[in-house]
């Protein structure tokens, strides 16, 4: 699954929210979601917040089958701002 499956299965949760900042799930040369308040896109722009990891680990934690604790502790994610 890329970027874009994974930003369309998002999509209606983020536009039925009450986000008001913005993220990015930063996956290097697979590609970028950006969520910003209710619009997502995987198109590359600044954020409040950058999340980086692996495409395989974005997946993983979007199924529920990693821990985000867990990738953060053993470096699978990186957060920067």
């Amino acid at each position: 699954m890329g970027v874009q499956q994974i930003a369309d299965q998002m999509k209606s949760q983020v536009e039925s929210s009450n986000f008001s900042r913005s993220v990015k799930f930063d996956t290097g040369g697979d590609g970028v979601i950006v969520i910003d308040g209710t619009a997502i896109s995987t198109t590359d722009g600044p954020a409040d917040c950058t999340i980086k990891l692996s495409l395989d680990d974005l997946e993983s934690l979007i199924a529920g089958d990693l821990n985000p604790t867990m990738a953060f502790m053993t470096g699978k994610i990186k957060i920067e701002g």
